[in-house]
């Protein structure tokens, strides 16, 4: 009997490697291999494990059907954006995610990064790098204590950051997520009010920090509109998804001091760069990351273990927690 065939299609933490390759009934095309070009995964693989840097796209799924290969296509973490959910389910092909594995890491680098703005911590480090003896003088910051922190998304990490905030900042919280049962945080210990409008979140909050997936119904949901609506203090913070923020409308609001300040650790073009990204390399009330939130040793090795046993299980027949099956 002939091995199954995993493609790796993204550099992976070498723990998931290393499991992958320790089964005897699988062989495994890791993402620099060069038959990766000749022999694509769409034909000849029968289980593809992804990150978010490769596409997957509808017509690379139809001609998946020329082969018929093909069985699962599984994600590590949570965000399925770039796959074409409906292209996988018109060629038979199964989605798996790991929702809620990554939580604590992008709660944790959502907070950091809030404090590390509105402390100025990166221009401090800066000017003392280059020798600024006033520095301490002359760049003042602003505290986080006892804020009202908006939490957009009631999901596993938005549920997360509520509670760093609190235990950070004894932070005053309020939640939006129109689709959300209504008791979704009542057993966690969370003090929060819930609100029933964006709008109300947006006048109200001090930080707003995004923690939903990237839809259609989230796609621009932070325009020029919403960011008339928040304070001139306000400081936002994107740790979820490029998309989800307006670019264009935010930039012309930080440049023109319409908030305090942002935070962006996923853009639409990633990594941010200079030659696309010069102007807001330009400003000093902005953040930018390449989107890390996940990126600690620790969560990239349990999160891409967990996606590796996944397909493994799969593949070999065995059960799959149903949580973790989108399609």
């Amino acid at each position: 009997m002939s091995k199954q065939l995993i493609y790796v299609l993204d550099q992976t933490h070498q723990d998931a490697i290393a499991l992958l390759r320790s089964n005897p009934e699988v062989k495994v095309i890791i993402s620099s291999d060069p038959i990766q070009q000749t022999h694509p995964w769409y034909h000849h693989a029968n289980g593809v494990l992804v990150r978010a840097d490769s596409r997957l796209t509808a017509e690379q799924f139809a001609r998946s059907r020329e082969t018929n290969l093909l069985r699962a296509v599984v994600k590590q973490g949570v965000g399925v954006d770039n796959i074409d959910l409906n292209g996988a389910k018109a060629a038979g092909v199964g989605v798996y995610n790991h929702p809620g594995i990554n939580s604590e890491a992008v709660a944790e680098l959502s907070l950091a990064l809030a404090l590390s703005l509105t402390r100025k911590v990166t221009e401090l480090d800066r000017r003392t790098r280059n020798g600024e003896r006033n520095a301490r003088n002359q760049v003042l910051g602003i505290s986080l204590f006892r804020k009202t922190v908006g939490v957009i998304g009631m999901g596993n990490i938005g549920k997360a950051a509520a509670k760093k905030w609190i235990g950070a900042c004894e932070a005053d919280i309020i939640a939006y997520s129109p689709n959300a049962p209504a008791d979704i945080w009542d057993d966690e210990g969370i003090a929060y009010r819930r609100v029933h409008s964006l709008d109300e979140l947006l006048r109200q909050a001090d930080v707003i920090t995004l923690h939903v997936p990237l839809s259609e119904s989230t796609r621009g949901m932070i325009g020029t509109k919403e960011l008339d609506m928040m304070k001139a203090s306000a400081v936002l913070v994107n740790s979820s998804r490029g998309g989800i923020v307006d670019e264009k409308a935010l930039l012309q609001a930080l440049k023109e001091k319409k908030i305090w300040g942002a935070v962006m650790d996923a853009m639409e073009v990633e990594p941010a760069h200079p030659d696309t990204h010069s102007e807001w390399f330009e400003l000093d009330n902005v953040i930018i990351t390449p989107h890390v939130g996940a990126s600690t040793e620790e969560m990239q090795s349990l999160s891409s273990v967990a996606a590796a046993q996944t397909l493994l299980n799969i593949l070999g027949g065995k059960g799959v927690f149903p949580g973790n099956r989108l399609i």
